[in-house]
């Protein structure tokens, strides 16, 4: 998705704006989220600019998106240019320890004494 958003309009506020412009980003990403995974991939991952024109687009992470649409219209402009590519991508795995994690044994629960009445 690449596309510029106006943050002007006669009756509705700026920030209003910022906010419908966030909840179609959220659309987008769930959508495509979504879609069917091919065979060796792990999970879609995202490539993100956002700024005031697409020449002054700064790289984001996504989950610094909606924080950089505001930071624009802090700025002050009419519009926001926000592109989000989808990638194909794997999760890294972690490395193996050195030594084997020994197994926990576990707690036996604790019996209540009986109370004998004399």
């Amino acid at each position: 998705m690449k596309k510029t958003f106006p943050l002007t309009h006669p009756k509705i506020k700026p920030a209003r704006l910022a906010d419908s412009i966030r909840a179609e980003i959220s659309k987008y990403i769930k959508r495509e989220r979504n879609k069917e995974l091919p065979e060796g991939v792990d999970f879609w991952d995202f490539d993100c600019k956002v700024g005031a024109d697409a020449a002054s687009a700064d790289e984001q992470h996504i989950s610094a998106v909606s924080k950089a649409i505001g930071q624009v219209l802090e700025e002050g402009n009419d519009t926001v240019y926000v592109e989000i590519l989808v990638k194909q991508a794997t999760r890294n795995k972690p490395a193996k320890p050195d030594k084997p994690v020994e197994p926990v044994e576990p707690v036996k629960p604790v019996e209540p004494a009986e109370d004998s009445e004399a």
